[in-house]
């Protein structure tokens, strides 16, 4: 006897085929289909049916407006390119390693048609896709073979699951590392079905720790590079060489994520005690696992580099099916690698590189440019010192000296300067291109470590329209 109440509860909300008939609702139909007009205005009306206590009828029109939000949101493409003025070089929010030019120029007649990912053109019959990345890889590391999967963490996981399921895997405390996500190799671990066995401290492992902690339900030794942080002090873990031989010793593989993916030792300042995967290997390591989009230089993958019959396990896993990767990263990972041939192409074309590497006097110039660009459009502003930092989980200890240029705020209100740099943050992400800075102080800074000289007038010119809109704002 409630049904009745319950429906009348809800008169006030207007049929799809009412809110359909609004004003403008067909130009919607027209831009984005049917399909998607009608699904906005359905979840629009149950969103209301939910939430809205109010008894006042809900017009067509009020109903035609929330879900024309909608439907822009979802038939418009949210994935953007942003300007990083945050001073980051591979920050993981915004995608961390920038492809450049180069890259895509190659990447986009592949992607655009036909390729043959799968296809052997000398013997005109089935190919294999590794095949365009295997040989590439084992000239620069080392290696003995190569296997690409779609990030890092599928890499150890398909690793461990293959060689170590059900059995125990050994590993330092000390290397129990959260990499970012809130991924943890202790969860890793146990995704892949093996058992960890944690060995050592915190801050000291020794090889006798390993060595006591081995027995015949033991697979292999892991080893984690602290990629992210840094121990200092009294500290001490077992090196490559010298775990590779205690594996080797017993009888089992060596495991080694190095995560960071610096494939090699370059002639450039700042790597000296940054492991690479060429040296990995040739201490010992019987594998080595690590990520494309970080000191690599290309797009997200998990690279696993090492010896033939270990790598040739993993490749016929069934895991290994769902954890391959796609003509887009084969392309891109190829461009980057190439890259890591030559020093000069190294800082020429890799665009991780090419920032790791620009002169001081470079990022004071586009500081100047950017303030000059301010200053024609009336904006008050200084130039500050700052620091560029790689992040992306790498090189935690590198901070190298950069420029800034921080808004000043204007004459107000003493709690509009404390908000001033907060309304400008989110005013610079709603331009297009969105302008994301970094917050210090209570300022908002444009860092020009990670800027691209075309980025320079871009950031000036949204800066002044966000300043306009905001002086309009205070004088209302």
């Amino acid at each position: 006897m409630h049904a009745p109440a319950l429906v009348n509860l809800h008169r006030h909300l207007p049929s799809v085929d009412a809110v359909l008939h609004c004003e403008g609702a067909q130009e919607f139909v027209s831009s984005f289909g049917r399909e998607l007009v009608v699904y906005a205005v359905r979840q629009t009306i149950d969103h209301l049916r939910r939430t809205d206590d109010k008894k006042d009828k809900v017009t067509p029109e009020a109903v035609f407006s929330q879900a024309a939000e909608l439907a822009r949101a979802i038939g418009t493409a949210s994935l953007r390119p942003v300007i990083n003025a945050t001073g980051i070089l591979l920050h993981t929010n915004m995608g961390r390693a920038p492809l450049g030019s180069w890259v895509l120029d190659e990447l986009a007649p592949i992607v655009a048609g036909y390729s043959n990912l799968e296809f052997d053109l000398e013997k005109a019959g089935r190919g294999h896709r590794m095949a365009h990345i295997t040989r590439l890889l084992t000239c620069l590391t080392g290696a003995h073979d190569a296997l690409v999967v779609n990030n890092n963490a599928a890499a150890i996981i398909l690793s461990l699951h293959t060689l170590a399921r059900d059995r125990e895997a050994v590993v330092s405390r000390g290397e129990l590392i959260e990499i970012g996500g809130a991924f943890r190799i202790p969860e890793i671990i146990t995704a892949s079905g093996a058992r960890m066995v944690e060995v050592g401290t915190t801050n000291r492992t020794r090889a006798s720790d390993y060595e006591q902690a081995i027995n015949p339900d033991t697979a292999l030794l892991f080893k984690a590079h602290k990629s992210n942080y840094t121990i200092a002090g009294f500290t001490e873990e077992v090196p490559v060489a010298e775990l590779a031989t205690l594996a080797h010793a017993h009888h089992l593989p060596l495991l080694y994520d190095i995560g960071s993916g610096l494939l090699r030792k370059p002639k450039v300042a700042g790597f000296t005690h940054e492991p690479d995967v060429r040296s990995a290997l040739a201490d010992g390591a019987d594998l080595v696992c690590f990520s494309g989009d970080k000191l690599l230089g290309g797009p997200q993958a998990g690279i696993i580099v090492g010896k033939r019959d270990l790598v040739a396990k993993l490749s016929r896993a069934p895991l290994m099916r769902a954890l391959r990767v796609g003509k887009f990263t084969l392309a891109a990972l190829s461009c980057a690698c190439r890259s890591y041939l030559k020093d000069d192409n190294l800082i020429k074309n890799n665009l991780v590189f090419n920032l790791l590497e620009r002169p001081v006097e470079e990022r004071r110039k586009f500081a100047d440019r950017l303030w000059e660009g301010l200053h024609k459009r009336s904006v008050a502003a200084e130039i500050v010192p700052s620091i560029v930092q790689c992040g992306g989980g790498t090189l935690p200890e590198l901070k190298l000296p950069g420029y800034a240029v921080a808004l000043v705020a204007p004459q107000e209100s003493v709690k509009g300067r404390e908000t001033f740099a907060e309304r400008m943050l989110h005013k610079m992400l709603q331009r297009d291109p969105p302008v994301l800075g970094v917050l210090r102080e209570g300022r908002l800074l444009f860092d020009t470590g990670a800027l691209f000289e075309h980025d320079i007038d871009v950031v000036a010119e949204a800066t002044g329209e966000c300043v306009k809109e905001e002086s309009v704002v205070r004088s209302q």
